[in-house]
């Protein structure tokens, strides 16, 4: 009789804040139907076609790091890095938004020359990734901070980097709010929205 769910199933985490507390940026609605609707379906999905293979019983991480390399579990890959890219995706948010300090702001004004110059290149990046991907600043091998971006699933994770922050600009996590002004989305999203101490934390 085939195995029907996996001897380890991932789970959709718990949201780190109430679904409307990233209001008026992004509204409940739509973290509802991303939240409850897309990220559920990603966690779903892995479970079900992670039965009975290799990946049972891997770490999310690892299941990303071996299906990059294999082209055959391209479904496990783009739907465990969703899974992974959108638990990294909330952590990035706090209601609270602010501006970094410490070795954070230190880091930026070294790489970027100063918080507002990493804010416009972040911003101009997240908004020239074409159709459905994520902006991130990350640590690349060499210690030093850049931002990068990906199309789809594909995640830093999987070429050895260490992301701090991303923004998800695929539509379904700002069409609702802002339709195809994906610019004012960004923007209000950098000012109001980072949680620069999670990227702080992810530095090292």
């Amino acid at each position: 009789m085939p195995l029907d769910k996996p001897k380890h199933a991932f789970s959709l985490p718990k949201l780190p804040y109430a679904e409307n507390a990233l209001e008026p940026v992004i509204s409940a609605k739509t973290i509802s139907f991303h939240y409850g609707k897309h990220h559920a379906a990603y966690v779903n999905k892995l479970n079900e076609l992670i039965v009975g293979t290799d990946y049972d019983g891997m770490s999310l991480a690892d299941i990303v790091a071996k299906s990059a390399k294999n082209e055959k579990d391209k479904a496990v890959f783009n739907n465990a890095g969703q899974i992974w890219n959108h638990n990294f995706y909330w952590d990035s948010m706090s209601p609270k938004g602010g501006e970094p300090s410490g070795k954070l702001k230190d880091a930026l004004q070294s790489s970027f020359g100063g918080v507002k110059e990493f804010k416009d290149a972040f911003q101009k990046a997240a908004v020239a990734q074409f159709g459905s991907g994520w902006a991130w600043l990350v640590k690349g091998k060499d210690g030093k901070l850049k931002i990068t971006t990906t199309s789809n699933a594909d995640t830093p994770i999987a070429h050895g980097e260490t992301p701090l922050l991303t923004a998800d600009v695929w539509e379904h996590a700002y069409y609702l709010d802002y339709q195809n002004r994906r610019p004012d989305h960004v923007t209000a999203w950098l000012d109001k929205l980072v949680n620069w101490s999670f990227a702080e934390k992810n530095l090292g």
